[in-house]
C-alpha cells in the first residue's frame, strides 16, 4: 500500500474522541491531516504532537467548518475523513442541547449528500462517551461526570462507551468494505443510581453511598451486534470509569471536588 492509500483526515483533532483517533490512525501507519480552529494555542495541540509518529505521520491545518469550501484543499487525495467536529453557532443556557442538534442535523446532510454524489458514508453513533482523556483540559462528557459525582447531574439511565472503542469503530469502518449505515456505539445501559454507586466506589469508596441500596428503573437498551460485527471488543463499562477516574486525578481535575467533600 502506498502512502497516498494512507492518507486520512480528522476534523477536530484535538478533541477528546478526535485525539484517541489521531492516535490509533498514528499507530496503525497513516499519515494524518488534523484539523482545528486555532493552530496559535499551543496548548490545545501540544497532546497531539506528543503522540507516537506524530512528527514523521501528523499534519496539522488551521479550518473554519463554517467557512464553505475551508476543507477542500485539506483532504485532497485522502481516502478516508474522519467528521468529528461539530460547529455550533446558538448561544444559549444548554449549549448541550445544540450539540446535539448539530449532531443530528449535521448527520441528516451527510447521508443525503452522500447518497447523492456516490460516497460512501458509514455514521458511527456513540452513546455516553467516557473513558481516559488524552487532551490537557476538560471536556462536555468529563464536565458532566464530575457533575453526577458532586450530585449536580440526575437523568434517568445512561448508554455508556469507552472513547478507545469509539475510536477504534472508527478506524474499523475504514477498513472494512463491506462497513454501511449506522452503527450505535453502546457497552452498557444502566441507570442513574448504577452510575453513581460504580463512580462512588471509584472515587470515594469510604464515605456512605446514598444511593447504596437504590433500584434504578432502566429503559433503554441497545444492542452491541452491528458494531461486533465490524470486530469490536468492547471495554467494559467499569474499566472506562476507572481509566476515566484515574485520568482526572492525574491531571487534577478531582482534587477540587475532593477539597470540598472534606469540608
Amino acid at each position: 500500500m502506498d502512502c497516498r492509500s494512507r492518507l486520512v483526515c480528522v476534523t477536530g483533532a484535538s478533541g477528546y474522541v478526535a485525539s484517541w483517533l489521531v492516535k490509533l490512525l498514528l499507530l496503525n501507519g497513516y499519515t494524518v491531516k488534523g484539523t482545528v480552529r486555532d493552530l496559535g494555542k499551543a496548548g490545545k495541540v501540544a497532546h497531539l504532537k506528543a503522540l507516537e509518529g506524530a512528527q514523521e505521520r501528523l499534519q496539522l491545518f488551521e479550518a473554519d467548518l463554517i467557512e464553505e469550501g475551508s476543507l477542500d484543499s485539506i483532504i485532497h487525495d485522502c481516502v478516508g475523513l474522519f467528521h468529528t467536529a461539530s460547529p455550533v453557532l446558538y448561544s444559549i443556557s444548554d449549549p448541550q442541547q445544540w450539540y446535539w442538534l448539530a449532531k443530528t442535523l449535521a448527520e441528516q446532510t451527510a447521508v443525503k449528500y452522500a447518497a447523492q454524489n456516490g460516497i460512501d458514508l458509514v455514521v458511527m453513533n456513540p452513546g455516553f462517551v467516557i473513558g481516559p482523556l488524552l487532551q490537557p483540559t476538560l471536556n462536555a462528557s468529563s464536565h458532566f461526570i464530575l457533575d453526577i459525582i458532586k450530585g449536580k447531574k440526575i437523568f434517568p439511565d445512561y448508554q455508556f462507551v469507552d472513547v478507545r472503542d469509539v475510536a477504534s469503530a472508527h478506524v474499523m469502518a475504514l477498513e472494512d468494505s463491506s462497513a454501511n449505515g449506522r452503527y450505535i456505539l453502546v457497552e452498557s445501559s444502566v441507570d442513574h443510581y448504577e452510575a453513581v454507586q460504580i463512580l462512588h466506589e471509584l472515587v470515594n469508596p469510604s464515605h456512605n453511598n446514598p444511593y447504596q441500596n437504590v433500584t434504578g428503573n432502566l429503559t433503554v437498551k441497545v444492542s452491541k451486534k452491528k458494531a461486533e460485527s465490524l470486530g469490536l471488543n468492547f471495554i467494559p463499562m467499569e474499566v472506562s470509569f476507572k481509566d476515566m477516574i484515574e485520568t482526572l486525578r492525574h491531571k487534577n481535575f478531582l482534587h477540587i471536588w475532593k477539597r470540598r467533600d472534606q469540608c
